[in-house]
């Protein structure tokens, strides 16, 4: 810019030492006329004419304005002048550190490689990726318990996260009513069995003597009316007595002859026993009160509610003195032992077999537990699969129903890529990634250690597929057997020589 304003300045003073000349000089001929174009030129004011009456006016104009264009130039020249001088400046100085950087980089000396840490990559065609599926604990079984009878409550046994064994007994309804029908019962029954023995031993023999005497008894009788039938038959045809006399005598003789069959059928029925029919009814009638017997002692059993498993009292519902009606809750039981209740997706729910050890993490703590079943119902609001799994016994007193258990499963992906470590990457921008492994050896001059271990850094473009704590699963331009510098990547740029000063595992 300073050269620019110092050949304005020069041609305008040409300028106006060539106007000045021109009009000083003499002309040949001062006679002659002078000409339309010297006419025309000394009309036009000059710098170097003598002021006329209007050059007089004009000339401090013109001297002003260019005074202040001036001014305002040299001002802008000015002020780009040292904003150039800036930029400049500052580009040099770029430019001089980039050509340090390149001379620092090319240069064949050994002072300035840097020891890396390498490591050697393997083509890998799967990984295995962990998904967590989030379920439940809950109580192998829960138990709403009631009677299966109506009647008032009198008593419960046990409070609420009270731990009960099976067949425990947990409260009572009142059973007086019960008892009462049970005596009654038990008298009947005593009855009809003493009857029933009575008719399996038979008569006595009293019993048959009397009825032998009773035969023998009547039959004299009838031995008697005979001879008095016989005598009043006589007197009759010799008619010393009358019809009336002799029909009374032969109807006592019938009567007796009546009696007497009676008394004998009575005998031999003593003789011959009780009939089996008789007994066959009266064993009958024996069962018959046993059943009701038995009844009774149902419907005193169902007056204890028991627990039907080992677990923990989680509610009452009642006290006593409430009458309750078959089926009422009285109390909540559940099952001390637990288990895992989780829904997994169908595609998941394949590679999983029946009876499989999986871990389960409760809270904090991780648990094995067997896979017991896999309903096979598929879940209509989340569709899914719902997988049981039994936790071991030393869990049952650590975990409680209702708590949050993930699964996880390992799930085969699939694909081709190289492991390498996360410090290995480098962000190119833009989501871009890279590393760097070791090129083509480096051509140096003998040192006096004898060194020729130096690889030139060479970068490959790379994309992640996979992420897990400490590494990365990587494609792009690496291949099997490739050395990536495994850390301090930020001290590295393309072509810098390195020396490997040990390969990680």
């Amino acid at each position: 810019m300073k050269k620019i304003r110092e050949k304005i300045s020069n041609k305008y003073l040409i300028e106006r030492a060539a106007h000045n000349q021109k009009a000083s000089s003499p002309t040949s001929d001062k006679s002659q006329e002078p000409s339309t174009a010297d006419k025309q030129s000394d009309a036009l004011p000059t710098l170097g004419d003598e002021p006329t009456k209007e050059g007089k006016n004009l000339e401090p104009l013109w001297l002003v304005t260019i005074g202040l264009i001036f001014m305002v130039l040299g001002f802008a020249l000015g002020q780009l002048n040292q904003s150039n001088q800036n930029w400049l400046s500052n580009l040099e100085n770029f430019l001089a550190n980039q050509s340090d950087r390149q001379l620092e980089i090319k240069r064949p000396h050994t002072g300035s490689i840097l020891p890396v840490e390498t490591i050697s990559v393997n083509r890998v065609d799967s990984y295995q990726m962990s998904r967590n599926f989030t379920g439940s604990i809950v109580a192998r079984y829960t138990s709403q318990l009631g009677f299966e009878r109506s009647g008032q409550l009198i008593r419960i046994s046990v409070e609420e996260g009270e731990r009960v064994q099976t067949d425990s007994p947990l409260a009572y309804l009142d059973t007086k009513n019960l008892k009462a029908q049970q005596q009654q019962l038990l008298a009947q029954r005593n009855q009809a069995v003493a009857k029933l023995e009575e008719m399996q031993a038979g008569p006595r023999s009293e019993t048959i003597a009397a009825a032998r005497a009773s035969v023998r008894n009547v039959f004299s009788q009838l031995e008697l009316a005979e001879r008095k039938r016989s005598r009043r038959e006589r007197l009759y045809q010799q008619g010393a007595i009358s019809r009336e006399q002799f029909d009374e005598a032969a109807s006592e003789t019938s009567v007796l002859q009546a009696s007497l069959d009676q008394a004998k059928s009575e005998l031999n029925k003593l003789l011959a026993g009780t009939r089996s029919e008789r007994i066959k009814a009266q064993e009958a009638a024996i069962e018959q009160l046993d059943a009701s017997l038995a009844n009774l002692e149902v419907e005193l059993e169902k007056s204890i509610l028991k627990a039907p498993f080992a677990g923990t009292v989680s509610a009452r519902k009642v006290d006593e003195g409430t009458v309750v009606s078959p089926g009422q809750t009285v109390l909540s039981l559940v099952e001390n032992r637990v288990e895992a209740r989780i829904g997994v997706p169908i595609s998941a729910a394949e590679r999983i077999q029946l009876g499989s050890i999986q871990s389960l993490q409760v809270g904090q703590t991780s648990y094995q537990a067997e896979v017991s079943s896999i309903l096979p119902v598929l879940d209509s609001s989340t569709r899914t699969l719902t997988i049981v799994l039994t936790l071991d016994e030393s869990a049952n007193n650590e975990v409680s129903p209702g708590q949050i258990a993930r699964l996880e499963i390992a799930e085969l992906i699939p694909t081709d890529g190289y492991w390498l470590p996360t410090t290995a990457l480098v962000q190119r921008g833009r989501g871009l990634w890279s590393c760097y492994v070791l090129g083509k050896p480096a051509q140096l001059e003998s040192t006096a250690s004898g060194t020729t271990n130096t690889f030139h850094v060479q970068r490959r473009d790379v994309e992640i597929l996979h992420t897990e704590s400490d590494r990365v699963l990587v494609r792009g331009t690496l291949q099997s057997g490739d050395l990536v510098i495994a850390n301090g990547t930020h001290r590295l740029v393309p072509e810098q020589l390195v020396r490997p000063s040990e390969k990680l595992p």
